[in-house]
């Protein structure tokens, strides 16, 4: 299946978790999250996927021989994991979970709403085939 992004929306939300994730810095996908007041139920994830590439002056700090563990592994505030999920109300969005800490007092990350998208429509008419 194909996805078409609708709107960039790119705000910070509130997850909500039916039970606490046993690691706060890889929480796994939320079980619902609320945004600009609206709450959403998660009812499928359709597929998700991490990117650890370090950035600006993270990608300077670090040997190249480690660099390449790193960008697999993984490392302390560096990262972020994507979820793409379908609401209960059939809204698909992509998530994520940004693991940098925003300063030395908020070192949790923060997750946002990436975007909205639909199903493309040259999908829509092979499936009734």
């Amino acid at each position: 299946m194909e996805y078409k992004p609708l709107r960039f929306i790119g705000e910070s939300i509130d997850a909500v978790f039916d039970t606490d994730p046993v690691l706060e810095k890889k929480p796994g996908c939320p079980n619902a999250f609320t945004w600009r007041g609206d709450s959403f139920r998660i009812k499928e994830i359709i597929s998700e996927w991490y990117d650890y590439r370090r950035r600006g002056r993270m990608a300077r700090n670090m040997q190249p021989v480690h660099t390449a563990t790193a960008e697999r592994r993984g490392s302390w505030g560096v990262g972020e994991f994507y979820y793409r999920v379908r609401t209960e109300r059939e809204r698909i969005f992509d998530i994520y979970y940004d693991r940098s800490p925003k300063d030395v007092n908020h070192r949790k990350g923060e997750w946002f709403l990436f975007r909205e998208l639909s199903v493309s429509e040259i999908n829509k008419n092979n499936s009734n085939t």
